[in-house]
């Protein structure tokens, strides 16, 4: 089997597990679990600074991750899908905002959460990285 080939059906198994396999396991617990085992991922793949998001986020098959911009309190980030199925159309994307909620966490030393929101027409999902200045982790 050649790397093209592998490659598709690394995808598809991902699409069976996170589109149809999590979902009927997860029921309406589904977002508040995939945003915790985000967390649980970036503890134990942690990141030495929020630069290497982007890389990690290529490599795990997520998207390509994009810093739109920081302000004191909060980082904006874009993620392009790719080549998300149909079936991933209602896709929560609640792991990989649990991931970036964890890793500004320990990168900052303030406490963190993160929000996304899917942009349906074109697949960019857009996170937004808050953390709490006036605490500390």
């Amino acid at each position: 089997m050649d790397e093209k080939d592998h490659s598709h059906v690394t995808s598809f198994g991902y699409e069976l597990i996170r589109d149809h396999v999590l979902t009927s396991i997860l029921g309406k617990h589904e977002k508040d679990i995939l945003y915790w085992a985000g967390k649980e991922l970036a503890r134990k793949f942690p990141l030495y600074s929020m630069d290497e998001a982007s890389s990690f986020f290529s490599e795990a098959g997520w998207g390509s991750l994009v810093l739109d911009k920081t302000t004191k309190d909060s980082a904006f980030y874009s993620l392009q899908t790719v080549n998300l199925p149909s079936s991933g159309a209602s896709r929560s994307h609640r792991l990989e905002a649990g991931f970036l909620a964890e890793q500004q966490q320990k990168v900052g030393g303030f406490l963190t959460e993160c929000y996304d929101e899917q942009v349906k027409k074109n697949g960019v999902v857009h996170f937004q990285i808050k953390w709490d200045l006036k605490s500390i982790k």
